[in-house]
């Protein structure tokens, strides 16, 4: 209750900054007469789309976590173009590009050299999270106009990202492209996603929401108040906002893309996109596995971070799943759709490509670690993954007996079953897939097991 009611004083209010407009040289950056507007809001999201990609916290060394992506990509922008930003901090306390605490760091440039602006940034990323979110946040109107790159959204006490890109031709699941880290906090990749949340609460004022704007008046800084912003609305909290839809997502897509295209058109489209986004994974792995082919970087490590592509390959399993059912489910179109994907090549290394056909069909056997062969990371060592994969499962019933069957029998008994039915499934894929070499354990000993 406490939290809520600062939550409405600050979210209903202009809170202030004591700092007078003269400039101080010890703060993180100057503005001078630099404010934001709507063109500077188009401009930051024009930023966004260019410049933020699945590693860059990497390649600026700063580790994150899902509450982090909103504020640092904001600050950064701003610092960029020396525009004002703020945050609230997890015990209520007010930081801007005016505080001086780190005024005696040097300055630089670059932001990424700024040993003072870094400094303050990551004391920022610490000391915000989801819940301070709402107090430096407003709610928007579900347009194109009001939804661009940099939009934030959030569920409450639990997840962030931003929109890193609208897609307007029907080639995505969802019009609303997302960047997202996961908890804790270390250097990682984000996940490019569909957009994909719960309804937004209005008591909190979740879901999709732009930053408040610092403005400088009456000798000091403080918010604009949250109704005098140019993209404020409420209407994505109205519980008319998806009554004609399955849910929220779809309400949100059916806003910003209302086209209703062509069957053909779309698998055409969405084909595209996805062969495109399986060719950006060649130079990843290529890279990955000049760097890791040999060992040293072992999952978990910073090294395995940097070259794996769980998250990527978790795209294209959700890309080639709706491609699938596009396919699928317009009947007329399966034998050209199949004879198109049989034409694509994808080079895979010097000498050897495979199929996007290929590609299709396999897609749950790409592997996602640097240290496997190129064979093994496009799916061509499929039978080598099944048989690892048997091997981990069983690994994990010996762990499953010898942890829980004494203490508690039903709950083994249970796991167990889970496991058998996963090693069910790895051996008909593996006799599917025509594996010459035995899986272990045999087909019919652990058919014996399941009955």
């Amino acid at each position: 209750m406490p939290f809520l009611v600062l939550l409405l004083l600050i979210f209903f209010s202009t809170p202030s900054f004591s700092q007078p407009m003269k400039e101080s040289p010890h703060q993180i950056w100057k503005v001078g007469d630099r404010r934001w507007t709507v063109e500077e809001e188009v401009q930051y999201g024009k930023w966004v789309e260019k410049n933020i990609t699945e590693d860059f916290f990497i390649r600026y060394k700063i580790p994150i976590d899902c509450a982090d992506v909103p504020y640092a990509v904001r600050w950064i922008y701003a610092r960029i173009a020396h525009l004002p930003a703020a945050a609230t901090t997890k015990d209520g306390k007010w930081i801007g590009h005016w505080s001086s605490e780190w005024g005696k760091l040097p300055t630089h440039s670059e932001w990424h050299k700024d040993l003072r602006f870094r400094k303050a940034l990551f004391h920022i990323l610490t000391e915000t999270t989801t819940r301070t979110l709402p107090l430096d946040t407003y709610p928007v109107g579900i347009d194109r106009d009001s939804i661009t790159p940099g939009t934030v959204f959030f569920v409450t006490e639990s997840h962030s990202g931003i929109i890193g890109r609208l897609i307007l031709d029907g080639s995505s699941i969802h019009p609303l492209q997302t960047w997202e880290a996961t908890s804790p906090v270390k250097l990682q990749k984000m996940s490019e996603r569909d957009f994909l949340t719960p309804r937004p609460e209005s008591t909190i004022y979740s879901g999709l929401v732009k930053f408040r704007w610092p403005i400088f008046e009456k000798k000091q800084w403080k918010y604009l108040p949250v109704m005098e912003h140019p993209f404020y609305s409420l209407e994505q909290y109205s519980g008319s906002f998806s009554e004609e839809y399955t849910d929220f997502v779809q309400a949100v897509a059916k806003r910003i893309d209302p086209t209703d295209y062509d069957p053909w058109e779309k698998i055409e489209r969405v084909l595209d996109n996805t062969v495109q986004y399986v060719r950006e994974r060649v130079p990843i792995v290529l890279a990955g596995y000049k760097r890791c082919q040999k060992g040293g970087c072992p999952e978990g490590s910073d090294l395995w971070s940097i070259h794996s592509t769980p998250n990527r390959d978790g795209k294209i399993i959700l890309l080639m799943d709706h491609l699938h059912h596009l396919i699928e489910s317009n009947y007329f179109h399966q034998d050209a759709a199949k004879e198109i994907m049989e034409e694509i090549s994808i080079p895979i290394q010097k000498g050897q490509s495979v199929t996007f056909s290929h590609v299709y069909q396999n897609y749950l056997w790409l592997s996602p670690h640097p240290e496997d062969s190129i064979e093994a990371r496009w799916g061509l060592k499929k039978c080598e993954m099944i048989l690892s994969q048997l091997r981990n499962t069983q690994n994990s019933i010996a762990f499953i007996e010898k942890t829980y069957r004494r203490r508690d029998p039903k709950y083994a008994d249970f796991s167990v079953r889970q496991q058998q039915e996963i090693i069910r499934k790895l051996i008909e894929e593996w006799d599917r897939s025509q594996c010459k070499v035995a899986p272990l354990p045999s087909k019919k000993k652990e058919d014996e097991k399941i009955r």
